[in-house]
């Protein structure tokens, strides 16, 4: 009777031991185990790291790592880490979030525009994925790249069309390189190709243009009369004569593209470069920024008109006036001058 006692008390014992032991695996495994106050909260683990590193990551976002640590050994994710962004909802248990960060890399939203050098936008990429932006302007200078794909030196910045894409935070720079010419091939489709053609252009053509349209006005309404201006003046052989080209030949001289110029002087007019269209006739060799979609819209689909100059309009700012004949022109340029005279903007 005693031994029967004894041995109920061991089974019991060994119950509730168990039952104990139970509890706390389906504890670490089950209970919620986050500590932040909103819906939902985002980790962005990098490429290569180890299961410290993502512990240390979570750290801020759970009540416990070490059981965190405990269950992503035993179901195999601290050996099968990949970079990305991922989501841990509140409440979620040690279960839950391994599950979540070994199966659910969350796309985010790369987005650009108007970018003059391949530097800029490299600094601009970096903050929205992975690779630094060192690594991006490596990868995004590879002249043998351009060159294969029909690209040189001057116009490698007509690949990029400024848009919003998709992408997985840890993609690497050679597959963002590689997307971005997927992206410029499917833009340049059969139609926009034909109407390149019909004006005589170039695909890189068109966004050269493109981008002094861009320059030019702001207003998107407009940017067909503009686009239309240089398209008649390049039919009549007739310098293009854009301002923003000759601040971007300054600009690329110095190699300081951060320079603000309001007013283009006379003596600007006189750089030897390329770019500037006061001195040399027709489109230059690349673009002068991204032009957005809307800029590459109104060239291909220009306005119809005999317009062949334009000056700011003071009376309605952001806009241009038009003018065909250049007496016109410089009735509208008089009335422009004095007014950037009278702000005292010299530079």
């Amino acid at each position: 009777m005693y031994i029967k006692k004894i041995l109920l008390l061991l089974v019991l014992l060994g119950l509730v031991i168990g039952g104990f032991f139970a509890y706390k695996v389906y504890d670490a495994v089950f209970s919620p185990n986050t500590d932040f106050n909103n819906e939902e909260a985002f980790v962005y683990i990098p490429t290569g790291a180890n299961i410290q590193d993502v512990s240390r990551l979570l750290s801020p976002l759970l009540k416990d790592t070490g059981s965190f640590v405990q269950i992503a050994e035993r179901k195999g994710y601290a050996s099968n880490i990949k970079g990305g962004k991922y989501s841990i909802k509140k409440g979620m248990g040690n279960n839950d979030i391994v599950n979540s960060l070994r199966s659910k890399n969350i796309p985010v939203k790369v987005s650009f525009n108007n970018q003059e050098t391949l530097a800029d936008l490299a600094g601009r990429i970096s903050s929205q994925i992975e690779p630094d932006s060192l690594t991006l302007l490596k990868v995004l200078g590879d002249s043998e790249f351009y060159s294969a794909n029909g690209f040189n030196g001057d116009n490698r910045i007509a690949m990029f069309i400024p848009n919003s894409y998709e992408f997985f935070w840890n993609t690497s720079a050679e597959k963002f390189r590689d997307r971005m010419l997927k992206e410029y091939n499917r833009f340049w489709n059969e139609e926009r190709r034909g109407k390149a053609k019909a004006l005589g252009l170039t695909p890189n053509e068109v966004v050269s243009l493109a981008s002094i349209v861009h320059k030019e006005t702001a207003k998107v309404d407009e940017r067909p009369r503009v686009a239309g201006v240089y398209l008649n003046r390049i039919r009549k052989n007739i310098k293009l004569q854009a301002d923003p080209t000759v601040i971007f030949a300054l600009k690329k001289y110095t190699g300081n593209f951060d320079t603000i110029i309001k007013r283009v002087l006379y003596k600007d007019l006189e750089i030897d470069s390329p770019y500037n269209t006061y001195k040399y006739a027709g489109i230059p060799p690349g673009p002068i920024t991204m032009p957005d979609i809307s800029a590459i819209e109104a060239v291909l689909n220009p306005e119809n008109h005999g317009y062949y100059y334009f000056v700011a309009n003071v009376e309605n700012f952001g806009y241009h006036k038009f003018a065909k004949t250049l007496a016109q022109h410089n009735r509208n340029k008089a009335q422009y001058v004095r007014w950037i005279n009278s702000q005292n903007i010299n530079r």
